[in-house]
């Protein structure tokens, strides 16, 4: 068991640094939270690909649930949407929510598809 949480762990860890990352570069210079929506969306796609593709539970623990799990964040997007909202952004938010949520869902269907 200790063996699966220290995969969880190194996962988790390098999605998160990768996140830190990803976001900075694509954040930088905009009001609209670019990084995170691009970081969500290839996640989507990245977690669709893993559902779809028959990886061993090992991978699946240090790629699905570490790596994914802290590479895309909910915690984020909820913090960008009331920044958005209190700079009465409000095109902004429909727009960030529209690209997340639908394109979110969208490409992990792809990414399901490709393996299915």
């Amino acid at each position: 068991m200790f063996i699966y949480s220290l995969l969880v762990g190194i996962g988790g860890f390098l999605g998160a640094m990768a996140r830190f990352a990803l976001s900075n570069i694509f954040n930088e210079g905009h009001s609209f939270p670019f990084g995170t929506v691009i970081v969500n969306l290839v996640g989507s796609f990245l977690l669709g690909v893993l559902a779809g593709n028959a990886i061993g539970y090992i991978i699946y623990l240090l790629v699905g649930v570490g790596f994914m799990g802290a590479f895309t964040t909910f915690s984020t997007l909820t913090l960008d949407v009331i920044t958005l909202w209190k700079k009465r952004q409000w095109q902004n938010v429909i727009i960030y929510l529209s690209l997340t949520y639908i394109g979110g869902l969208g490409l992990a269907f792809v990414g399901f598809a490709i393996y299915s």
